[in-house]
């Protein structure tokens, strides 16, 4: 880099940590603002900090390798966690549902709905560990891919790069707490938009991509070569022939359908982490819907953005040679294409998308720490200073236990998938039963939590090593954590009492989910329950509506980028009758929450 692009990055750096500093006030007033700003931050900030939050550097260096060398077929595997299709199921129903029960976490949680007794204990630690430690993974994934970025461009080991990136991120996090974490995360999603814009319009005026050419595959010695109309297909086909790391794809359609199940399981199970804690922390029914929408729609521009790398990534590859490995688009682009001074904004700008990331990941799994362990069960009579102290003491360990399992990962990709298949999988069975079944209790959630992790762990480090066929990894990956995971929550559940009644009557009322409730519901007066079952109705039909308005949106930033006319026009078409629909049948409900008094 320039010496002008040294000083406008190391300008951004000093701002952020001065900006942390300032917030320090408001987020040591206790736990309540440190980690949620005291339930009175407006939705659209909450809505924009979680866009900058899920526009992470790693994840924007996979989904442009994957769109570089699939094309649309890209986004289709990106269904797995990229598109993070789950927004769609927390607008209509899953966010509303989290914020009702008034909580800080995941965690404490489950003493609303298990009882505060053995039972909901038991539940709120393991959850609280589990968390921990998808924190640790996710921190370790984020790290590789930040330091793979930025080592690029300062010529240090990529180790290096990810230690100072996430340092920095600590700094500020640590200091001002969710506060720090929301208001920079809006400020760092400005500066993510200038690079949207600005790359894109360099791909739009610059890049041409032939008839046919070819790309490089991960782990493949050949090239790939595509012609531009299979390329670039909205239709995803049903098998495809991919050598190297991708072979694990060529399965195609029965791939993105299992994706989409897991997708969607991980949705109605409602999530966890820095994600469900916007949630948590907003005011009211109809603003956790508002959120959710913005959040959205600010998340769409990603989709022109990677494919405007993959786009420029092509045309380098044609016109001087095709770059080696494709999780380096990124770095080799702004290196390419970025004049003096621009490149340096532009760095930047995806610094501010890696951390964003990282204050997100360490504020949400502190959290667990100080309120599920340390306040419940180490200390109850620790005062506020006591537990901002231990937030900081917690953001500190979690961030170094993530970078010492970092430095052995050298694949993203491979490192993703087993965070959003395996990990993930076997942590989320446990999550969906305890929304949907009354029967379902503390215990069914602890073994299922526990055996779905272990399995998970033991899946990745043995199983998946010893397999020789590539393409059934996945499936491997998925469905061993999910079958110990679901048979440790039915073992659990039968082995053990069903949770109190009084216990089951107080969740139904606070948070009115749908599913197998009828033994609970019997209760309410029938005005009650008439009005719980058209909302649930409602949702439920809002919900099939919404996945596919969302996935619509998406491609067509993806189509406009690489000027598919034909197929940028049925999607808008598509997108104004699913946009009608979800209008009517969702957003002028927005104000209309049910209570039961």
């Amino acid at each position: 880099m320039h010496p002008v692009d040294y000083i406008i990055v190391t300008i951004y750096l000093i701002c952020i940590v001065l900006f942390g500093v300032i917030l320090q006030r408001k987020a040591s007033e206790g736990i309540e603002s440190y980690f949620l700003g005291n339930r009175n931050l407006p939705w659209w900030v909450l809505g924009a900090s979680g866009m900058a939050s899920n526009t992470d550097l790693a994840g924007t260096m996979v989904i442009s390798a994957l769109i570089y060398a699939l094309g649309t077929k890209g986004f289709f595997i990106e269904i797995r966690g990229g598109v993070v299709l789950i927004m769609a199921i927390f607008m209509i129903f899953m966010g509303k549902w989290n914020r009702r029960a008034k909580v800080m976490t995941l965690a404490e949680w489950m003493h609303l709905r298990f009882g505060s007794g053995r039972e909901g204990n038991t539940a709120r630690i393991i959850s609280a560990v589990a968390n921990i430690i998808f924190a640790i993974g996710s921190m370790s994934y984020f790290s590789v891919g930040g330091g793979k970025f930025l080592g690029e461009f300062l010529g240090i080991d990529d180790r290096y790069a990810s230690i100072f990136l996430i340092l920095l991120a600590l700094v500020y996090t640590a200091v001002s707490g969710f506060y720090g974490v929301v208001w920079t995360d809006v400020f760092q999603g400005i500066l993510i938009f200038i690079a949207i814009i600005y790359i894109c319009a360099i791909a739009f005026s610059t890049a041409t991509i032939p008839d046919t050419f070819s790309v490089s595959i991960p782990g493949a010695e050949q090239l790939q070569t595509w012609n531009f109309t299979e390329w670039s297909s909205i239709s995803p086909p049903i098998t495809v022939d991919l050598p190297g790391d991708y072979a694990i794809f060529n399965l195609f359609g029965g791939v993105i359908l299992f994706y989409l199940f897991k997708e969607i399981m991980v949705g109605f199970g409602g999530g966890g982490g820095y994600m469900i804690q916007r949630y948590f922390a907003a005011k009211s029914d109809r603003e956790a819907g508002l959120l959710s929408l913005f959040w959205i729609i600010l998340l769409s521009f990603r989709w022109p953005l990677v494919t405007a790398f993959a786009v420029l990534g092509i045309h380098y590859g044609t016109t001087k040679a095709v770059i080696a490995d494709p999780e380096l688009i990124l770095p080799t682009v702004i290196a390419e294409y970025v004049p003096v001074g621009i490149k340096g904004l532009l760095i930047a700008c995806f610094i501010a998308a890696a951390m964003s990331t990282f204050d997100s990941i360490i504020n949400a799994s502190a959290a667990y720490w100080v309120k599920d362990i340390y306040q419940a069960y180490i200390n109850p009579q620790a005062s506020s200073q006591q537990l901002i102290i231990q937030s900081r003491w917690a953001s500190i360990v979690i961030v170094v236990v993530g970078l010492l399992f970092s430095f052995n990962i050298t694949n993203i990709n491979d490192i993703w998938g087993w965070l959003t298949l395996g990990l993930g999988a076997g942590l989320s069975i446990p999550l969906v039963l305890r929304w949907y079944w009354w029967r379902f209790n503390g215990y069914g959630f602890a073994l299922g939590t526990v055996a779905g992790m272990v399995a998970a762990i033991l899946t990745k480090a043995i199983v998946i090593p010893n397999l020789n066929y590539a393409q059934f990894q996945e499936y491997a990956l998925f469905l061993i954590p999910s079958v110990c995971s679901l048979l440790g929550c039915i073992v659990g559940t039968f082995l053990t009492e069903p949770t109190d009644r009084e216990v089951m009557d107080n969740f139904y009322r606070v948070t009115r989910p749908f599913g197998f409730w009828g033994v609970i519901r019997q209760n309410l007066p029938a005005n009650s329950q008439a009005k719980i079952r058209n909302e649930n109705r409602r949702d439920i039909l809002s919900t099939l509506i919404g996945i596919p308005w969302q996935i619509v949106l998406f491609l067509m930033g993806i189509m406009l980028m690489m000027k598919r006319w034909d197929n940028f026009g049925i999607l808008l078409f598509l997108f104004i009758i699913l946009s009608i629909c979800l209008y009517f049948n969702w957003f002028r409900h927005l104000s209309k929450e049910v209570r039961v008094d």
